[in-house]
């Protein structure tokens, strides 16, 4: 299965989580796209003002070319770039597994965790790994 790995990826330990998660996503037979990969600091420096566009023009081609997309949704709020990657998946009928590691609840309802548009677009959150593959098995693709 081919799976875009969507999430904040501004910190150190955001980025560790990241590569951590590819790493268990390629071991268990899986291609993961992960805009952490796709491109350096020197060409974000390079393209200038230009950079927001091609940023954004890469990780949809990439979302366009994935089966799946996982997507990390720790925080008080779901990172906006995050938002707008699920956003544009649901809109492309790609289903959206959700994966929220963190125990605090930021929903808009008693039963939520996540924003209400976020979880209402993913087909399921999980809270580790174990139940991303899960939810893997559900998706008939």
């Amino acid at each position: 299965m081919k799976i875009y790995q969507a999430g904040p990826l501004f910190t150190e330990a955001e980025i560790f989580w990241h590569r951590s998660f590819t790493k268990r996503l390629k071991d268990n037979g899986h291609e993961v796209m992960w805009p952490g990969n796709f491109f350096t600091q020197e060409e974000i420096k390079a393209w200038g003002k230009d950079a927001p566009r091609h940023i954004m023009n890469r990780d949809r081609a990439a979302i366009d070319a994935c089966d799946v997309v996982v997507a990390l949704l720790d925080g008080t709020q779901v990172d906006d770039g995050t938002a707008w990657e699920i956003g544009y998946a649901y809109a492309r009928n790609k289903p959206v597994v959700g994966i929220r590691t963190d125990f605090r609840n930021a929903g808009d309802t008693d039963h939520g965790c996540v924003n209400a548009m976020i979880e209402g677009s993913c087909v399921g959150i999980a809270r580790d790994f174990a139940g991303v593959l899960k939810l893997f098995k559900e998706i008939e693709l």
